[in-house]
């Protein structure tokens, strides 16, 4: 097997996964992107496994695995929180996310500031 063929494609699906990270404004696809991004890196793994002659056995397809379940994992952090986003905010576009947590309601004059979680009271 030449491994030209799948590295090329595994190229072609990593810049198209940069591409939509970098171009997307919609949270859910650019999550799918980054799924395009790690797929690329598992047929790289795969085909350099392959071809290459390793010290371990099928290391590649072990670090596919592990790139598989991280993938996993993600996805699921990543919808808990897109979903989340959605409550909050009626929208899943990542230009509108606020970075900045917003400024609490205002103090009295006469309020005591909290420091440390504790108010200090009348010492």
């Amino acid at each position: 097997m030449r491994p030209v063929i799948p590295y090329v494609t595994a190229a072609l699906l990593f810049g198209l996964g940069v591409y939509g990270v970098l171009r997307r404004r919609n949270a859910v696809l650019v999550l799918m992107a980054v799924e395009l991004m790690l797929n690329a890196v598992n047929l790289i793994l795969v085909t350099a496994d392959t071809t290459a002659r390793a010290v371990l056995p099928h290391s590649g397809q072990v670090f596919a695995l592990f790139v598989i379940v991280l993938a996993a994992a993600e996805i699921g952090v990543g919808l808990a929180i897109v979903l989340q986003l959605y409550r909050l905010r009626a929208s899943v576009a990542v230009d509108e996310v606020p970075l900045t947590e917003p400024a609490g309601p205002p103090r009295a004059a006469d309020e005591p500031a909290v420091v440390g979680g504790d108010a200090e009271v009348g010492r």
